[in-house]
């Protein structure tokens, strides 16, 4: 009753529509529809260069689609909160950094941290420093290159 490529396409639509249940953005769906347009051109009867036009022309045309929705959709990473948000920025010494001490102190933004470089050796006050990490209250940072 059905054709061979009738059955192809539904197996196609079927595989990729589940399979975009296993993936993230969209990627799969567009052409799970090509291929559900194409079964439906199969079970019309239409010829096999329309089915395969219509599965690359619809599959094309909400790929380009989704792509925009799920850009809108897809958020970037979290905010960082308390003292995570100080990590990777810039701060600047302003007490030594030594390995005799166990803290000096390091200005970052309008706050003053006490800061540890370990294997940095001496930090003079006025280098500029990355925080690497944030243990209990103080930074462990190295110098800027």
């Amino acid at each position: 009753m059905f054709g061979v490529w009738f059955w192809i396409w539904v197996s196609l639509a079927a595989l990729l529509l589940v399979a975009e249940i296993f993936t993230a953005g969209f990627f799969m769906l567009p052409f799970g529809v090509g291929a559900a347009i194409a079964a439906l051109l199969a079970f019309l009867d239409v010829g096999l260069v329309w089915q395969w036009t219509a599965f690359i022309a619809v599959s094309v045309v909400c790929f380009l689609l989704l792509r925009g929705f799920a850009g809108r959709i897809t958020h970037d990473q979290p905010v960082r909160l308390g003292v995570d948000r100080l990590i990777g920025k810039t701060g600047l010494v302003t007490e030594e950094l030594t390995p005799d001490s166990p803290f000096g102190q390091v200005r970052i933004e309008r706050e003053v941290w006490r800061a540890d470089a370990p294997g940095s050796g001496i930090v003079t006050v006025g280098t500029r420093v990355v925080v690497d990490r944030v243990e209990g209250t103080h930074l462990i940072v190295h110098p800027q290159e």
